[in-house]
């Protein structure tokens, strides 16, 4: 690893050690939240939010490669895909944490939780499509479809249908709920965590394409 990437390694590390720091240590629990629940939100929100944006890459990764038929845009789409999984799965952790505390149970069948279990699955066909085939270009061609098509359901099952039927869910970014609200304070150790968990999955996507495409050179050469 060259000096600048070093050094950027260091300040992510530093970065979210803040982040923690502030979001245990630092800032008060909010006002409106049950017990130290407040503080699940520095994390719950960034997950969900790394979550989404890696679903987009996948999609967008999808669509380069129906386009120019080039493997390392497969390998973006794979990487991509399965963090927005871990993240997913992250923040169905998270969220069931908070509503233990908030409202007695882990599980209520809320309509976000209803929603993000149905996403987990649809990715988690996705990488039981790509496990299934074993001829490289048909595996990466009905993965890219598959990416493009598990994408449109998204914003749909993440942002509208939490919105179209009750939810206990608060959102905590707009503050329409006073009961539910963080100060500014809180919102920016949140934008600070929304930061940081962003760059750490540019990193641990960075290194996930690096060892796909290692291991496709490998290959190409026992061929």
């Amino acid at each position: 690893m060259n000096r600048v990437g070093m050094t950027l390694k260091w300040f992510l590390f530093v970065w979210m050690a803040g982040v923690i720091w502030a979001a245990f240590l630092w800032i008060p629990s909010a006002q409106g939240f049950k017990g130290e629940s407040s503080r699940i939100v520095f994390f719950h929100v960034p997950t969900a939010w790394v979550a989404t944006l890696a679903f987009l890459v996948s999609c967008i990764a999808s669509g380069l490669y129906l386009w120019r038929r080039e493997p390392k845009y497969d390998f973006a789409a794979a990487v991509s895909a399965g963090l927005g999984l871990l993240y997913a799965v992250l923040a169905t952790v998270t969220g069931a944490v908070f509503a233990k505390i908030m409202w007695g149970a882990y599980w209520n069948w809320d309509p976000r939780q209803t929603s993000i279990t149905i996403l987990l699955l649809i990715y988690a066909a996705y990488l039981a499509l790509r496990s299934a085939v074993d001829d490289p270009e048909k595996r990466a061609t009905l993965a890219a479809v598959y990416s493009i098509l598990a994408f449109v359901t998204v914003p749909f099952l993440m942002f509208i249908v939490p919105r179209i039927y009750f939810s206990l869910h608060p959102d905590v970014m707009t503050n329409a709920d006073p009961d539910n609200s963080l100060d500014s304070a809180h919102l920016r150790v949140l934008l600070a965590s929304l930061a940081g968990f962003t760059g750490l999955s540019v990193w641990l996507y960075s290194i996930g394409t690096r060892i796909e495409e290692i291991r496709h050179r490998r290959r190409q050469e026992v061929l």
